[in-house]
This record gives C-alpha cells, sequence and structure tokens, in this order.
C-alpha cells in the first residue's frame, strides 16, 4: 500500500514508519521544514511538503494513497488556546480526509486517547475497553483533555460514510529509547528537581503504557485489516500503579519515593500541569485489539524499559 502519514517525524510516528515499510509499503510523510524533510528521508519515506493548515494538500495526500495515519497535532497552538484550539484545528482535517476517501472503503487511523472513554474511577468502574465509545464533550468540558473526544467522534462516524476509519488509543506512557517529551521523561525530571519520586495520595491509582514499538504495530494492522468504525487499544502494561512507576524512578535515581497529599495546593506544587491527570484511574484492556487483529506486545514493559540507557544514562544510576 502507498500510505500517507502526518506526524512522521515525531515519538509515535518515527516508529510507524519504519514498521509500515518493513512490511513492505511505501510510505509518504508530511513534511513543513527542510528538517522534518531530511528526517523523514532518513526514515525510508518519500516527503510531502506541506503542514496541516492546508486542508486542500491533505485531500489531496489523502485521496492520492492507499491509506491515511494522521498522528500529527498542531502543538503550536497550545500555550494560546490550550486543548480546545487544538482540537478545533483537527477537527476539519477528519472531515477533509473524509471527502477525499469517502465511498472508497479505504483505511484512516487516527492517534487517540486511552482517556477518552473515561476511566475506572469515575464512570467506568473497570478497565477501559475497546468497546467504550469516547465520552461525548459540553461545554463544561473545555479546557480539559475531553475536548478532543470531538475528533475520535469525528473519524469513527466517518465508517458510515464508507471510510475504513478507526482510531488507535495510545496509552499514557510511550516509551523507547527515542522518548524524550512523554510522561516518563517529565516525571523523572521532576523527581530529579525535587529531590524525590512523588505519587499521588497511597499511589494505587493506575497507569497503562505501551512500547513505541508495539504502538506502531497496532497502527499498521489497524490500516491493513482493521474494521471500520473502531477503536484500538496501543497497551501493553494495562494497569501499573503509579506509586510502583515512582519508586521504580527512585530507585534508579537514588531517591526516595514519596506519597504528595491529595491536596489542591501540594499536588500542583509537585506536579505542575500533571496534577489533573496524575490522580486519575486508567487501567485498560487490550484483548479486542489483540483478538481481531492479531497483536501481541514483543518489546519490553514500562519498568524493564526504564533501563534501556536512555532514561537513566549510567551517571544517573542509582547510588549503590
Amino acid at each position: 500500500m502507498h500510505v500517507f502519514v502526518t506526524g512522521g517525524t515525531g515519538h509515535s510516528g518515527s516508529h510507524i514508519i519504519p514498521e509500515l515499510i518493513a512490511a513492505g509499503h511505501e510510505v509518504t510523510g508530511l513534511a513543513r521544514s527542510d528538517t522534518a524533510a531530511a528526517a523523514l528521508s532518513e526514515l525510508g519515506a518519500k516527503t510531502r511538503r506541506g503542514d496541516l493548515e492546508d486542508l486542500d494538500g491533505l485531500k489531496e495526500a489523502a485521496a492520492g494513497s492507499d491509506g491515511v495515519i494522521h498522528v500529527a497535532h498542531r502543538q503550536d497552538l497550545l500555550p494560546s488556546g490550550g486543548i480546545d484550539a487544538v482540537a478545533a484545528a483537527e477537527l476539519p482535517i477528519m472531515l477533509a480526509y473524509g471527502e477525499a476517501l469517502a465511498g472508497t472503503g479505504k483505511p484512516l487511523v487516527v492517534a487517540g486517547s486511552i482517556g477518552s472513554p473515561g476511566n475506572a474511577g469515575r464512570n467506568l468502574g473497570r478497565p477501559a475497553t475497546e468497546d467504550d465509545p469516547a465520552l461525548p464533550v459540553g461545554d463544561e468540558h473545555k479546557g480539559t483533555l475531553r475536548a478532543r473526544n470531538v475528533v475520535e467522534t469525528a473519524v469513527i462516524g466517518l465508517a458510515e460514510q464508507g471510510v475504513r476509519s478507526s482510531v488507535v488509543r495510545i496509552a499514557n506512557i510511550a516509551h523507547s529509547t527515542t522518548d524524550r517529551a512523554g510522561f516518563l521523561p517529565t516525571l523523572i525530571a521532576l523527581a530529579k528537581e525535587k529531590g524525590f519520586a512523588g505519587y499521588p495520595g497511597d499511589g494505587t491509582n493506575q497507569w497503562n503504557a505501551v512500547h513505541a514499538r508495539d504502538a506502531a504495530a497496532v497502527f499498521r494492522l489497524a490500516l491493513e485489516k482493521g474494521p471500520a468504525g473502531k477503536y484500538w487499544h496501543a497497551v501493553g502494561d494495562e494497569g501499573i500503579p503509579v506509586r510502583e512507576i515512582a519508586e521504580a524512578i527512585g530507585s534508579r535515581l537514588g531517591l526516595p519515593a514519596v506519597s504528595v497529599p491529595l491536596d489542591e495546593l501540594m499536588l500542583p506544587g509537585y506536579f505542575g500541569f500533571l496534577a489533573n491527570v496524575v490522580t486519575q484511574n486508567y487501567p485498560a484492556s487490550n484483548l479486542i485489539t489483540r483478538r481481531t487483529l492479531g497483536w501481541e506486545p514483543a518489546q519490553p514493559g514500562l519498568l524493564a524499559d526504564m533501563d534501556n540507557g536512555h532514561y537513566f544514562p549510567s551517571a544517573d544510576g542509582p547510588v549503590i
């Protein structure tokens, strides 16, 4: 297949492109700069110059491909407009893809959030599954991660227009040796700054994780054979207590793992912008993804992958 990929130079995309090429697909990546174009070429992809604001260009690229994988976001809008602006900019892109691919049965695979169906602590009361739809969005959800659910809902809705659309929900923590700006590097940096690895309350709330290479395989399989209108869970570790993550970070830095009280001042004092999400409980199942797509995580889990030499160079190792 000839696959058009956006976000190909990001953490997820830089693993998706080699995964596609290794499976025999031809890839064209969207590049807005010479630097991005060079990075795409190094990954083995062809380059289409443009950006996410050029809807006509995106429609043309989608129409000329055998399938689309979209993992790009308007990160530049976050400082001024937050997640609301990012979602508002992304929705027209999905509709543009829909126009280009309607009635063709071609695949459109879009990155989503494992938190879109809610969490075990509030509305589900159990691990999230692929059958759980993204929660609806109202005015009260402005400024929250839930605001982007409108994008996922739009993608799933394109199945009714003859697009083989699906959403890959990526785990809370996607880890690998190229992870530079994800949750794990942020938690490690906080521990170094504060002198201890913090966790909220008793730390029993669970987060999930996936190796970026395993996540890339989910995108490929969804592209190749995923039915229309489905959610997939790129989740390897289905639920790890946040306290265990903090303890693993602390042990590798030679720092104690310490509870941060569930206080409206103390939580932001340690976690900063993560304070609203670090207390959430996000266990998630991958059973349907494994059974339907034939996917099996093959890379190290989160705790084992902390020793890959990237997150904790030898100079930062534990005190012995």
